[in-house]
């Protein structure tokens, strides 16, 4: 298909609303995801604005002027209020029966946003769709949400008369490496690969905060703007950012914030006991929720016996604003640019391995192995006596065909260079690895740099490179 030339990316999410666009039924399509992730961006832009009808819900406000909102959308509504959502459907319906139109396509924007306490909001949608709706197979019925909980538990979850009526799903995520350098084109925004990839790791792939970058400024002088200045930036979003997406959102901070205070996955069990919450179906629905809105990865050790899952927090902009920003008291507006180099640089370390982690798609097909079934897991060794080190591997991909993936991930501003230590602690965690695990396979250890392994003496004994340039692939 042709894709519309004002929007980054998404030609998945295109291809979807354009086959919805040409099946002969009825289209329920529901778009999720993220606050400022481009839900009505992508939209609008993809119907270009021509919409038989179109609404948008309003975060706070009560029942009585949602009400009169929708129905002043009806270009037949004649004044006469209605008194409850099922009126306001019923005034819809006889609305779009006057049309005669090839297709009728209908946008209900931030959906959640409707369903005030006792409205019987979802329930009066549900009526409309399936005694009425359903049955016109010129009509695409599209609708938005923010509120993850409430777009998957009350809607894609709904247990009553909407349960499987969505007929398509976009679950909207955050640009890749790729698709942020295409948008910052368009910005008119030149930074190379690594300066990219800095401000991917700070503000990730969030298009709205991407919008915020100014080119005539450097990177850095763009960070202290948006976090470290007087003005609002995105100082202000972190709270705005749970509030809108999630009803209790004081549980989802608290499980983020304790999080981001390890540089590591934790399993529930030490999500409660460092919590001391109630190991409960609510701390399900947040982890759950927290994963669908790619906040957390969820993942899980190597090893029959190591099934547990783990959480570890690695949305980059909640990663950078918990590390930096909250509580920043500062008055010089410079904290980022003026920052030790060391401190940076440990930062960035650590950041990378999240970005590899979102980049698994592209690592996979640089290693030539798209193809074969795998599964991406960490691994870790206790030692039993104080002779023995402790090993830590934070990705490995065990792959159907027998062989796993040692990934090790280094940033650098520079080639990797491989010293007779590093190979020996590699190595270290090969074998290890082998014995324990009894892993009678081969392993390949592979390294994942901004720009490669320099060329000495040990760097032959790696058996696959990834490299920055790799990462910035389309999917």
């Amino acid at each position: 298909m042709k894709y519309n030339k004002n929007i980054i990316g998404r030609k998945k999410e295109q291809d979807i609303l354009q086959a919805s666009l040409d099946s002969k039924k009825a289209e329920f399509i529901a778009v999720y995801g993220r606050r400022r992730i481009g839900k009505t961006f992508l939209v609008k832009q993809f119907f270009k604005d021509n919409f038989d009808f179109y609404v948008s819900g309003i975060y706070g406000v009560d029942r009585k002027t949602l009400l009169d909102r929708f129905m002043k959308r009806i270009p037949t509504f004649s004044g006469k209020k209605p008194k409850n959502w099922f009126d306001a459907f019923d005034a819809l319906k006889d609305y779009l029966q006057t049309l005669k139109k090839q297709k009728i396509v209908i946008f209900i924007d931030e959906l959640p946003w409707f369903d005030t306490p006792k409205s019987n909001f979802i329930r009066a949608l549900e009526e409309f769709w399936n005694t009425w709706a359903s049955d016109r197979e010129n009509l695409k019925l599209i609708v938005c949400g923010s509120a993850t909980t409430w777009m998957t538990n009350k809607l894609l979850g709904d247990k009553g008369g909407l349960h499987n009526r969505v007929t398509r799903r976009i679950r909207l995520k955050p640009f890749t490496l790729y698709e942020t350098r295409l948008y910052l084109k368009s910005q008119d925004i030149g930074w190379d690969d690594l300066e990219i990839l800095q401000c991917h790791m700070a503000i990730g792939g969030v298009p709205f905060y991407l919008s915020m970058l100014s080119p005539e400024m450097s990177l850095a002088q763009n960070i202290d703007s948006l976090f470290f200045s007087e003005d609002e930036g995105l100082r202000s979003e972190y709270e705005f950012l749970f509030r809108s997406l999630f009803k209790n959102a004081k549980g989802y901070t608290r499980v983020i914030e304790y999080l981001a205070t390890k540089m590591k996955g934790m399993t529930r069990k030490e999500i409660v006991r460092g919590l001391r919450i109630t190991d409960n179906g609510k701390l399900t629905e947040i982890l759950e929720n927290l994963c669908k809105c790619d906040f957390l990865r969820k993942y899980s050790s190597f090893g029959k016996n190591n099934r547990e899952l783990l959480y570890q927090l690695t949305d980059p902009y909640t990663l950078f604003y918990l590390r930096f920003v909250k509580g920043y008291n500062g008055k010089n507006g410079q904290a980022w640019s003026g920052m030790k180099d060391q401190k940076r640089s440990n930062w960035y370390g650590y950041a990378f391995e999240q970005v590899c982690f979102q980049h698994i798609n592209q690592i996979r097909f640089k290693l030539g192995i798209s193809g074969i079934a795998s599964d991406v897991c960490s691994w870790q060794y206790i030692p039993k006596t104080q002779d023995e080190k402790g090993v830590q591997i934070d990705m490995l991909i065990n792959r159907a065909d027998g062989e796993i993936n040692l990934c090790e991930m280094k940033y650098s501003s520079d080639e990797f260079e491989m010293t007779a230590e590093e190979m020996k602690r590699l190595n270290n965690r090969a074998s290890t690895f082998k014995r324990v695990c009894k892993f009678k396979g081969t392993i390949r250890l592979t390294m994942i740099t901004t720009f490669g392994v320099k060329k000495g003496k040990y760097s032959n004994k790696i058996q696959s490179n990834v490299v920055l340039e790799d990462l910035f692939k389309a999917e």
